[in-house]
């Protein structure tokens, strides 16, 4: 089994839009068994709340259902439980690179990345918090994490499935 968690702030806005994206399109492809996918954030000012309203209809809106995921904080186990973490944005790929130094033991397993380094079209690093702004704000990041989801799979199938 192949793990991948996406972390961002609250986990009420881009890493549950992620999870929901990564697990819609994980679940047509033949190696839907072997890929787990979860979210948390960097902070647990929301856990156990349901993502926001915005990034729920915005999910439904383009046939991803994100509206069961419940927020919680990255812990130390994650860092040996998943393969692959995947920050939103800069400030949380520093975050956990600060906790997993300071939290783990050394063989921890998790390789770290940015999302936006799978779709490196768009030319940013990091995707946008929507939270301040309006339901525009969640397209485009909905958008934006699906385009670079497409490029996580390839990148999971290519290392881990090939052959």
């Amino acid at each position: 089994m192949y793990k991948v968690l996406f972390v961002c702030t609250g986990n009420i806005c881009r890493s549950p839009t992620a999870e929901g994206v990564l697990r819609k399109k994980v679940q047509y492809i033949k190696e839907k068994d072997f890929i787990f996918v979860d979210s948390a954030g960097i902070s647990a000012w929301h856990t156990g709340e349901p993502p926001d309203q915005r990034a729920i209809e915005t999910a439904l809106k383009n046939g991803v259902d994100i509206s069961s995921l419940r927020a919680r904080k990255v812990d130390s186990d994650d860092f040996m439980n998943f393969d692959l973490i995947i920050a939103l944005d800069s400030s949380h790929l520093r975050a956990l690179e600060k906790m997993r130094s300071t939290l783990c033991p050394e063989d921890n397993k998790a390789h770290l990345a940015l999302l936006m380094d799978f779709d490196p079209s768009f030319g940013v690093q990091d995707v946008p918090d929507p939270y301040f702004g309006g339901k525009e704000g969640f397209q485009f990041v909905f958008d934006m994490i699906t385009s670079a989801c497409d490029g996580l799979l390839e990148y999971i199938r290519e290392r881990h499935y090939a052959g």
